[in-house]
């Protein structure tokens, strides 16, 4: 170490230009060495989608979109429609949580279309991704592919993971082939995982890792 240079963890700070206000995330790194900041309103865009934090007005759609039973059936997470405040409350628990960067999914002309987020491990350089394109008109366009492709090259590129997983039902082959076309590779199946309509359904387990990402 030189002897000006000072003393105690060094840090990443991963920033992109953003009207919003920046909140900073201080992810330690396993050796102590390397701290990471995360400036979580960084905006991510592409041809056919641009990822940007989630807004309060956001939350009116996501709660209507909510209430299609087939939607919440893929999602997983959701058995009934949120009420307008639970809706308020999981958005606060998500700008609050420090391991968590949530996007919302605009179409290239600025229409609202679902979100996408990155949960994450930093003591062991990885990441979960959950996304969801919530309103039906945006479905078949190619948003959800593209969204993750920016995530994926945001995860890899920027923050430096080493690995991105996620998990979805065996029966969704619309989503597993979206995430096939983003590098992602079957790794495992979950059985009897989760519950739909009382019946035990199987889910994948998908992952990108950095070395199979760096060579697509």
């Amino acid at each position: 170490m030189l002897a000006n240079e000072p003393s105690g963890p060094k840090r990443i700070t991963v920033r992109s230009p953003s009207p919003y206000t920046s909140i900073s995330r201080n992810l330690p790194a396993p050796d102590g060495n390397i701290a990471l900041t995360v400036i979580s309103e960084s905006i991510l865009t592409a041809e056919k989608v641009r990822l940007r934090p989630v807004q309060e007005d956001d939350l009116a759609h996501f709660q209507r979109w909510l209430a299609d039973d087939e939607l919440r059936r893929w999602l997983g997470s959701v058995d009934e429609q949120p009420s307008v405040a639970e809706e308020f409350d999981w958005y606060v628990s998500k700008r609050q949580d420090p391991d968590t960067i949530l996007w919302a999914i605009e179409s290239a002309d600025g229409a609202l279309a679902g979100n996408i987020e990155l949960r994450l491990n930093a003591l062991n350089r990885r990441a979960e991704v959950g996304i969801g394109i919530f309103d039906r008109e945006q479905w078949g366009k190619g948003y959800g592919t593209e969204a993750m492709r920016l995530v994926l090259g945001y995860a890899f590129g920027e923050l430096k993971l080493n690995r991105v997983e996620l998990a979805t039902d065996e029966e969704n082959v619309r989503a597993i082939r979206s995430y096939e076309k983003c590098g992602c590779v079957r790794e495992g199946l979950m059985r009897k995982h989760r519950l739909i309509d009382g019946r035990p359904i199987d889910s994948v387990m998908m992952a990108v890792i950095r070395s199979d990402w760096e060579v697509r």
